[in-house]
């Protein structure tokens, strides 16, 4: 599972409390940071949504991929809010949990929106994620896995 939400609690879209343990294991994943009250954001979310639609939901198996979007909302509502209006059906690190200011100091957040894309320890594939998606759209994923790949292939040496 993707180590830097060990011990962590996510929600999914319905409000439920999701173990990432479980549901981030073996995947690929593309950490968020986004808000509402950002244009660019609100620009990009909805092309995200797209991608891990085609990507997740549309693909026959499923891609190893999962998304956690991390809020840099004002409010609780405000982050309710934008995650339900425009976001995908992935998950949420919980506005509340304070554990997000350290991941944008692990991840060097400066502005939103930023996706990171992370190997199953945490490790940064890219931190290019966005520019990536609109450059290649879904052959970018195809990438991410290689390198995740080669280095489980390295891990289990």
């Amino acid at each position: 599972m993707v180590e830097v939400f060990v011990g962590k609690t996510l929600l999914n879209k319905e409000g439920d409390l999701i173990d990432p343990e479980e549901t981030l294991r073996n995947k690929v994943v593309g950490i968020y940071f986004s808000a509402g009250w950002c244009p660019p954001c609100r620009d990009f979310t909805p092309i995200l949504c797209d991608f891990y639609t085609e990507l997740v939901e549309e693909s026959e198996p499923p891609a190893q991929f999962e998304i956690v979007f991390i809020s840099s909302d004002k409010s609780s509502d405000d982050m309710v809010e934008y995650y339900h209006d425009m976001h995908g059906d992935w998950l949420a690190l919980p506005w509340t949990d304070q554990y997000k200011h350290d991941l944008k100091k692990r991840y060097n957040i400066t502005a939103v929106p930023k996706l990171v894309i992370v190997k199953e320890n945490g490790d940064v594939i890219t931190d290019k994620g966005r520019k990536q998606i609109r450059d290649q759209g879904l052959a970018c994923f195809r990438s991410w896995l290689e390198v995740a790949e080669v280095f489980q292939n390295f891990k289990a040496s």
